[in-house]
């Protein structure tokens, strides 16, 4: 890998740090210039969640007093992530794309749309927050129900990972999230433990090619932490305009990908 090509390689995983501690969405980033450098898909895959994991890990720590503040119930959700980025990760292994990557658009501007009428749909069940307003069978079959959702999540992040941010992000809205840096750093959390199991499982499978590795991780790291404190100070309406915008452009881009 020449100079350029390390420039190149830098700029998108640190670009890709900050866009997944505001939105997630990172790797469409990082994926396809990992391609364009030369590798083969199925390795740009792989090394692109590697070395886009340790980003997560600074966007946990630039979101560690809004984690602070998170019900410990959530902490459940971890569960479920582990096990779908596992299968995921499997899956992308041993089974051909075509017809996951043909459900990803769809998937990606429904989170998006759900995303868009949070407050409405919170208004109609009349809820602002999981623990305060739900009794504890409703909140405990609400918390089920978001782990489950939350295993498909995990299943599609382990084998792609794109969009995964939307994703989270939509399902803590209808569970009565309302601030959306408690959102980003759950979400940080989560996909964490999604990408922490596929990664280990691309490294174990030697699917990473680790030049290209060394020079992302460090970018991710620097943009995650980065963005952490920018989405802070340019407040949660900004943030929630550059959410919707990056789900839209995300679900656009994917659905050309597919028509061609």
């Amino acid at each position: 890998m020449g100079p350029w090509q390390a420039v190149v390689a830098f700029g998108s995983a640190f670009v890709a740090g900050a866009i997944n501690s505001v939105a997630g969405g990172g790797t469409l980033l990082t994926f396809p210039t990992l391609i364009w450098l030369g590798l083969p898909s199925i390795n740009a895959n792989a090394t692109s969640t590697v070395a886009i994991w340790p980003g997560t890990v600074g966007t946990i720590w630039g979101y560690r007093q809004e984690l602070r503040t998170s019900s410990p119930r959530m902490l459940a959700l971890a569960a479920p992530s582990v096990v779908g980025g596992i299968l995921g990760a499997l899956l992308l292994n041993h089974t051909p794309p075509a017809v996951f990557d043909a459900l990803v658009p769809f998937l990606i501007l429904f989170a998006t749309l759900l995303f868009m009428v949070q407050e409405p749909i919170q208004r109609r069940l009349k809820i602002s927050n999981p623990e305060s307003h739900m009794s504890s069978h409703k909140s405990t079959r609400w918390l089920m129900g978001a782990m489950t959702f939350q295993l498909f999540v995990a299943l599609y992040g382990g084998y792609f990972g794109a969009g995964i941010g939307i994703l989270m992000l939509a399902a803590l809205s209808v569970l009565g999230f309302t601030d959306i840096h408690q959102m980003n750093g759950l979400k940080a959390l989560l996909g964490a433990s999604i990408n922490g199991v596929a990664a280990i499982y691309f490294i174990w499978a030697r699917m990473v090619c680790w030049p290209e590795f060394v020079v992302m991780v460090i970018g991710a790291i620097i943009g995650g932490y980065g963005g952490a404190l920018i989405a802070r100070r340019i407040g949660g309406a900004a943030v929630r305009r550059i959410v919707i915008i990056v789900g839209l452009s995300m679900a656009a881009s994917m659905f050309i990908k597919f028509l061609r």
